[in-house]
């Protein structure tokens, strides 16, 4: 893919919390082929503290994290008036129905069970980014 396709979409900013090492790099070498800029965070207090801050397009949350869980930090970005409007994304090992319903309900936009495909993750990107995400140019991407 040409440089100047990427240049004149504007690419959409993604906080990525994860707590194991491996999975934040392999999520960082994800958003980088998604065309995506990104800030990697381990810990759940940084985490607050860098949405309010860089006001990111999309945060994609570990659930089971040291400290303040997924959950909780959900819970705490969409009652703050900086973060409620920032999609965020549980990226989980759950995957039963009754966990999916609990993501949901505590305030997740979207769920994506690991592993995951990274077509998968660009679906969900798409559908919560919209415009902010050509989707066209990953499907470019994914298929050299």
């Amino acid at each position: 893919m040409s440089h100047e396709k990427r240049q004149k979409h504007q690419q959409p900013l993604v906080l990525a919390v994860e707590n194991h090492d491996d999975s934040l790099l392999l999520m960082s070498y994800t958003l980088e082929l998604l065309g995506c800029r990104f800030i990697c965070q381990k810990d759940g207090l940084k985490t607050l503290l860098a949405a309010k801050e860089y006001q990111p397009d999309l945060i994609l949350l570990d659930i089971f994290l040291p400290g303040m869980s997924g959950l909780d930090i959900v819970k705490y970005l969409k009652q703050e008036s900086l973060t409620h409007h920032i999609p965020v994304v549980a990226v989980t090992v759950l995957s039963g129905r009754e966990d999916q319903a609990q993501i949901l309900q505590a305030g997740f936009n979207d769920y994506i069970s690991k592993p995951y495909m990274i077509e998968e993750l660009a679906a969900i990107m798409g559908r919560l980014l919209g415009r902010k995400f050509n989707l066209s140019w990953v499907l470019e991407v994914c298929q050299e």
